[in-house]
């Protein structure tokens, strides 16, 4: 049982630990066009990286997954990887990736030990995946995906941010995908990170909307399936698949939270909506190898965790970090 309670009785069992805030795309709804990162200094080790969830586990979390930037752009993901699959207690670490290193690495990384996979799929079309991702080659991400079902993947999770007016007339198409594939898929909107402005605001496609989109074509059945996270998943009746919503506007799930994330430079953020952070790297440097002062810091963060976020009101404060340096 996990002994991160927050001072509203929630638990935290999920970790989600960004290793870079480095990508290969630029998504539009995840980066700047032109961004900068961060100086090698100002990153969190792997060693460090291995600590801070160890200090998490040894506090109860069950659940780790890595997220980026694009984790597979470190090359020595994969030791990270076995480092944390021994930790005890531990009986989920997944990865959230873009699919476009997966036809070399799905294999290494199935090996070390990493269980499931999230990978990002906005649209099937060439042209239009390369504007949105601002240089990707949907073939790859494809080729991707096909590798990591042919290296062992048992549990794989397309994700697609659909934007109105941009890809939102391929969400059947996207369906389609995956259920010749045999794969779940979770539709998110767009969260509201980084500058916004009247272009975001006018792109922002709801759940709801999205969800009547499928239902022109696919009925879609209530699921009780649960995976730990946000999404509310539903079924069709003629296919094994399942299909989730993740909807920070418009069915805040902020009651139920259990998860925080720690990005590449060793913040615990509390809250995705919230400037709110805790910083650990200077824990962790200060103080080498006393695992008890890490703890006892990530302790008493949690009380700081806000009751819920404010995405969609008149009145939103804007979080000016982007999705790459937050860890998604």
């Amino acid at each position: 049982m996990s002994l991160i309670v927050d001072k509203f009785n929630r638990k935290v069992e999920y970790l989600r630990l960004s290793v870079t805030d480095r990508c290969d795309f630029r998504c539009v709804y995840c980066m700047s066009e032109d961004p900068s990162f961060l100086p090698k200094e100002q990153v969190l080790s792997l060693e460090e990286l291995a600590w801070i969830a160890q200090a998490f586990t040894e506090l109860g979390v069950k659940k780790i997954r890595l997220t980026g930037g694009e984790p597979l752009v470190r090359t020595d993901c994969d030791k990270l990887i076995e480092l944390l699959g021994q930790l005890p207690g531990l009986d989920d670490l997944s990865m959230t990736t873009n699919g476009s290193r997966l036809s070399k690495l799905a294999q290494p990384m199935h090996d070390a030990g990493l269980k499931r996979l999230n990978i990002s799929l906005d649209t099937l079309n060439p042209d239009l995946f390369t504007e949105m991702t601002r240089n990707g080659k949907v073939e790859r991400v494809i080729a991707g995906i096909d590798a990591a079902k042919a290296a062992g993947f048992k549990h794989i999770k397309i994700n697609a941010v659909i934007l109105r007016g941009k890809n939102d007339h391929e969400v059947i198409d996207l369906i389609n995908f995956c259920r010749d594939r045999e794969l779940d898929i979770a539709f998110i909107e767009e969260m509201p990170l980084g500058v916004m402005d009247e272009r975001k605001r006018s792109r922002h496609c709801s759940s709801e909307e999205v969800r009547g989109l499928i239902e022109e074509a696919y009925p879609l059945i209530p699921s009780s399936k649960r995976t730990g996270g946000p999404a509310r998943y539903y079924k069709m009746a003629d296919s094994n698949i399942h299909i989730g919503f993740i909807s920070p506007h418009s069915n805040n799930f902020c009651h139920e939270c259990n998860r925080v994330r720690v990005t590449v430079e060793g913040r615990l953020l509390l809250c995705l909506g919230n400037e709110n952070s805790v910083d650990l790297k200077s824990i962790v440097r200060e103080f080498p190898g006393d695992i008890g002062k890490l703890k006892e810091a990530i302790l008493e963060g949690i009380q700081h965790k806000p009751k819920e976020h404010y995405f969609g009101t008149d009145d939103d404060v804007q979080i000016l970090r982007f999705m790459n340096s937050t860890g998604g």
